[in-house]
């Protein structure tokens, strides 16, 4: 493996936004969250993705919120950071902000204004790849961002931009396997979807995960596992697992109402939504009380 490709490798921790009760990010909280990723056996931390729910953070915010997470990881682990914008100007903005920060590599997001055809996406990523000398992934994720590019589209995309390393492929096992057939010898390619079928993912050949920290733990544990050839136990602890990630996974809104205060009960965190937001209703609260123990209890298992 060369040491390009151990940046992508294992479960990387895509960090929820943590707000004080005025609403505002809570700089404490998220180096809190950072800490409790490494603690966890986490291989790599992201911010600015959808667990992020960057699209109600400002320009400014994100700026801020990349320096305290860049201070508080200190070079730990791997660094990613997912870079929304809606246009080449604001993508390269932020690219050269997370570059500042200490970022290892970026996940570009497709622009959320319009719909447009795949060589409109693929010149956007070309530019927004040409304004840093960081190595870049993109999110193919058209479930949640409504725009996708296919296996022949990446290829493509590989061959106009000489630092596309990978792809965060938020796809099915069979979609994701269809990927790497077509691209996977020039791309590495990451899983997602909060670890659904994951250990069909890594059969399909996924060189790692980005996952929110409710289940990332876990996830983490199962990786390693199976990287080690531990096949069985790592099937059995997924099978354990699944429950809680198929609860989690019904939407990105109840990702982020469920799925962080799964992760704040375990990490011993306070939570506050920033609306809008899907309102916890007290049975969900309790299911999510009910998830929280047994991840926990799965983690403390593993270890």
């Amino acid at each position: 493996m060369t040491g390009d490709a151990k940046l992508y490798r294992g479960v990387h921790a895509v960090l929820y936004a943590l707000f004080d009760e005025n609403e505002r990010l809570d700089h404490g909280a998220m180096a809190a969250q950072v800490d409790y990723c490494i603690a966890a056996g986490c291989h790599g931390i992201t911010v600015l993705g959808l667990a992020t729910e960057v699209l109600k953070l400002s320009f400014d915010e994100r700026m801020a919120l990349l320096r305290g997470v860049g201070r508080a990881l200190d070079g730990r682990l791997p660094l990613s950071v997912t870079i929304a914008g809606n246009s080449v100007a604001e993508q390269a903005a932020l690219a050269q902000a997370a570059a500042d920060a200490g970022a290892d590599w970026l996940i570009l997001q497709p622009p959320m204004v319009g719909s447009y055809g795949a060589d409109i996406y693929l010149d956007i990523f070309a530019r927004v790849a040409a304004a840093t000398p960081l190595p870049v992934a993109v999110q193919n994720a058209p479930q949640y961002l409504g725009r996708g590019l296919s296996g022949e589209d990446l290829a493509r995309l590989r061959s106009r931009v000489g630092n596309l390393r990978a792809v965060k492929a938020e796809d099915a096992a069979l979609g994701i396997r269809r990927i790497i057939e077509i691209a996977g010898a020039e791309l590495q390619v990451l899983g997602g979807r909060g670890g659904l079928e994951m250990t069909d993912c890594l059969r399909a050949g996924c060189n790692g995960f980005v996952l929110a920290p409710d289940i990332a733990p876990v996830a983490a544990r199962i990786f390693d596992l199976w990287d080690s050839g531990r096949e069985d136990a790592a099937e059995r602890l997924y099978a354990d697992a699944l429950p809680a990630a198929t609860f989690v996974m019904q939407s990105l809104e109840h990702l982020i109402t469920y799925g962080k205060r799964i992760f704040a009960e375990n990490a011993g965190l306070p939570v506050h939504d920033r609306a809008p937001c899907l309102p916890p209703t007290p049975f969900g609260l309790d299911m999510a009380g009910r998830w929280a123990a047994s991840l926990r209890e799965l983690s403390h298992r593993a270890a």
